[in-house]
C-alpha cells in the first residue's frame, strides 16, 4: 500500500470510529464527508439539543505535500494521537491549526 492510501484509509477508519460514538444529550448526528479528488476529510455534527441548533466542524484534515495537515482537531484527545498510533509519523502530521512560528514546539511537522 503506498503512502497516500495508507493516509486515507487511516484517516477515514479514525473519523468513522469517532462518527459512530453517539451523543448523550440532544438528537445530534455525526457525518463524515469527504472529497477523494482532493484528500480532504470532515467530520461534521448536526441536529439539534433542545431549541438550539447543532451544526459544526469537529474534524478538517487534507493530506497535501505528503503530510496530514490538521486544520481542525475537536476531538477530546485529537486525532493526532489515533494517527500516530495507526503509525503514522509525527514528522508527516502538521498542526495547521497552530501558527507556523509556534509549530516547532508542538513535536510534529512545521510544514
Amino acid at each position: 500500500m503506498d503512502t497516500l492510501e495508507f493516509y486515507r484509509e487511516n484517516i477515514y477508519k479514525i473519523l468513522k470510529h469517532h462518527a459512530d460514538i453517539p451523543y448523550s444529550y440532544g438528537e445530534i448526528e455525526s457525518e463524515i464527508v469527504i472529497n477523494q479528488d482532493r484528500n480532504h476529510y470532515i467530520l461534521m455534527i448536526y441536529g439539534w439539543d433542545k431549541d438550539l441548533r447543532i451544526h459544526g466542524c469537529v474534524v478538517d484534515v487534507i493530506i497535501k505535500n505528503g503530510k496530514i495537515w490538521i486544520y481542525r482537531d475537536g476531538i477530546e484527545d485529537g486525532i493526532t494521537d489515533d494517527l500516530v498510533a495507526a503509525g503514522v509519523p509525527k514528522d508527516k502530521i502538521v498542526l495547521a491549526f497552530h501558527h507556523p512560528n509556534v509549530r516547532q514546539y508542538t513535536g510534529y511537522a512545521v510544514a
